[in-house]
């Protein structure tokens, strides 16, 4: 293997999203006339730093070759697994012969597509001279409230130390591998890449990107995602 430091990046894409009600998964849904993901790799290619991007996707998924970016030759695709973290570990192991263990890994949703490129870059910037690595966030400014299984509200929570974790999320490869490994091991579910990289018992940095790296969720979202790519689309082109 090469010994200078390489940037990967690794797309989870098997899910479904029940949430949003269609028949289509939310990845694959259209976007300004293109599909969800299409919009969430297309940043990753265009980046000179990164390597290679590696898309996890489920074995029954049938839309994945109809997706233009499928056959770029910086991306190849993975099976996927039951959870995101399945998918994500998948992807790492897929590079093992590619990356070492320095190497930095990018971890992207495939349902997040307004990343910006100048938060790419402020990660990358950022993270690389960190000794745990990182990801993108942005503080919370609703009141937040804690409720019950009835969603009658219990308390009120201090929101001043929190933040909405986004992605990407960039930690060393064999850091990242060990940490997804020795949870599944452990049978502990990880929501993303830092919750298991903390469980190593370190912490990663957060850095501040833009508010509009929203994730598709609720059908709603998609009205915010347009709105969201033409704001940026406009200020490319003046």
């Amino acid at each position: 293997m090469r010994s200078e430091t390489r940037y990967w990046a690794v797309v989870p894409a098997a899910g479904i999203g029940s949430r949003m009600g269609e028949s289509v998964p939310k990845q694959y849904l259209d976007l300004n006339g293109r599909p969800v993901i299409e919009h969430a790799l297309q940043v990753l290619v265009d980046h000179s730093a990164i390597s290679r991007v590696v898309v996890a996707i489920s074995e029954t998924d049938h839309w994945w070759q109809t997706v233009s970016l499928s056959t770029h030759r910086k991306i190849q695709s993975v099976p996927g697994g039951i959870e995101r973290s399945d998918s994500v570990l998948n992807g790492l192991l897929s590079l093992h012969e590619q990356a070492n263990e320095t190497d930095w890994v990018l971890v992207h949703d495939a349902a997040r597509p307004c990343l910006n490129r100048d938060d790419l870059d402020k990660l990358i910037d950022t993270v690389s001279d960190h000794p745990v690595g990182g990801l993108l966030g942005y503080p919370l400014s609703d009141t937040i409230k804690r409720v019950d299984g009835e969603l009658s509200v219990l308390e009120t929570l201090p929101r001043e130390q929190l933040w909405r974790a986004f992605t990407p999320q960039m930690f060393r490869y064999g850091v990242l591998r060990t940490a997804l490994e020795q949870a599944r091991t452990n049978g502990v579910a990880v929501t993303d890449e830092a919750s298991a990289v903390e469980r190593q018992g370190v912490q990663p940095k957060i850095i501040e990107g833009r508010s509009d790296n929203i994730k598709i969720t609720r059908p709603e979202d998609l009205d915010l995602a347009r709105f969201f790519l033409g704001n940026m689309a406009h200020k490319n082109n003046n």
